[in-house]
């Protein structure tokens, strides 16, 4: 990101976007309006770091990890979020979901109940506590339900490095860009492709607030809670090892049961949470709908200026992609609820044939709705750098 604020200061030099193919029309007005490349790449970029960077959770990594790796482990996380933000939401929603039923069905606080969804208790033996399996277990399930009721909820928030002052900024940054686009659209003001991906950025990004704002953020190490036990010899259930694909559909539709054993782990993965009865839940309505606006406010720049007509169609068949896709990947769990025996095979193939072509497709559109708006920087049009006219809105400023 310093590197693009870099060679973007370079072109907008003296508050003009000298390279430029713009007419002297273009760049006086540029100089009269005040907004030059680099504020609006900033402002973009600014938006794009709160969205990715700040709003995201991670679980609570395993221990001994150095700066390096951890910061390597929620930088992945941040690029996952700019690829498939829906995925991201849908995981917030799942912990915030898996919260609710924790908080109703052993009493926890919701500080409490987010904790055990991201791995934050550990057994004596430091495997992880964040099954309803083990606060369900005949012989230590209630004594682990006591013990987290008896952790205190400040002790919880005091290893989070984020407070509600900090959350709130950076949601606040998300709402004022909301509000510029809106005002651009409504002056008719030119607003770049650079913008319009961001702001589908700031949309997504305030389901995830609102999903994680009691979420404890940047915890490194878990509480020790229960009785000082072991699992027995017998019992120890061996390690599930999967492969790629497998674990890219356990971050987009969560972990089952036979996939990961808190007894056989140091701690969580990326993308756990409580597993949830309901085979279509209202996390999956969630994400055909948030990655549908997401592909929506993309679309919004149909008719918008592009340096070349190859580029304008590029544009508009990666929007519809990213559109469409998640909408259709929601109705796998529908279609995997079909138990007719005839049906079996053909919806077997049918699934695997829509993951298999549309994963990849999705991704490249995503990357494609990615660079093609910093490419479309080299030339815009003169409206693209006129401020808004907050006047017209709010009088005297």
């Amino acid at each position: 990101m310093l590197l693009i604020l870099l060679a973007v200061h370079l072109l907008s030099k003296d508050g003009r976007a000298a390279l430029l193919s713009h007419s002297l029309d273009a760049r006086a007005t540029t100089d009269s309006c005040g907004r030059t490349l680099f504020s609006i790449v900033r402002g973009c970029l600014a938006t794009i770091f709160a969205c990715t960077w700040v709003s995201v959770h991670p679980n609570v990594p395993p221990p001994n990890q150095n700066r390096l790796q951890l910061f390597w482990r929620r930088l992945k996380m941040m690029l996952i979020a700019m690829i498939a933000p829906e995925v991201m939401v849908r995981f917030a929603a799942d912990q915030f979901f898996g919260s609710r039923e924790l908080v109703n069905e052993y009493k926890f606080s919701s500080t409490q109940a987010f904790f055990f969804c991201m791995g934050g208790f550990v057994s004596p033996a430091g495997h992880p506590i964040a099954s309803k399996e083990q606060l369900e277990d005949s012989n230590s399930g209630s004594e682990l339900q006591r013990a987290i009721q008896k952790v205190n909820d400040k002790e919880i928030m005091d290893k989070s490095k984020g407070d509600t002052l900090s959350k709130g900024v950076a949601l606040l940054q998300g709402l004022w860009f909301i509000v510029q686009c809106i005002a651009r659209a409504h002056q008719r003001l030119d607003i770049t492709q650079l913008e319009v991906a961001t702001l589908a950025f700031a949309i997504v990004n305030i389901f995830i607030w609102l999903f994680w704002w009691n979420k404890p953020l940047g915890v490194q190490w878990p509480i020790v809670v229960g009785p000082p036990t072991s699992p027995d010899a017998h019992t120890i259930i061996l390690p599930v090892q999967l492969s790629g694909w497998d674990r890219i559909l356990s971050a987009t539709f969560g972990y089952s049961e036979d996939q990961y054993h808190p007894l056989a782990s140091i701690s969580v993965p990326s993308f756990w949470s409580v597993n949830r009865e309901l085979v279509v839940d209202r996390s999956d309505l969630l994400l055909a709908l948030v990655g549908t606006v997401f592909g929506v406010v993309h679309c919004a720049a149909w008719n918008a200026v592009f340096s070349t007509d190859h580029e304008m169609w590029i544009w508009r068949t990666s929007s519809v992609v990213i559109t469409g896709m998640p909408g259709l990947v929601s109705l796998l769990p529908l279609m995997a609820m079909t138990h007719s025996d005839r049906l079996d095979s053909v919806l077997g193939t049918a699934i695997t044939g829509i993951l298999i072509l549309g994963a990849p497709l999705y991704i490249a559109a995503r990357i494609i709705l990615i660079v093609l708006p910093l490419a479309e920087l080299r030339s815009l049009p003169a409206s693209a750098f006129m401020d808004v006219n907050w006047s017209t809105y709010i009088p005297h400023i």
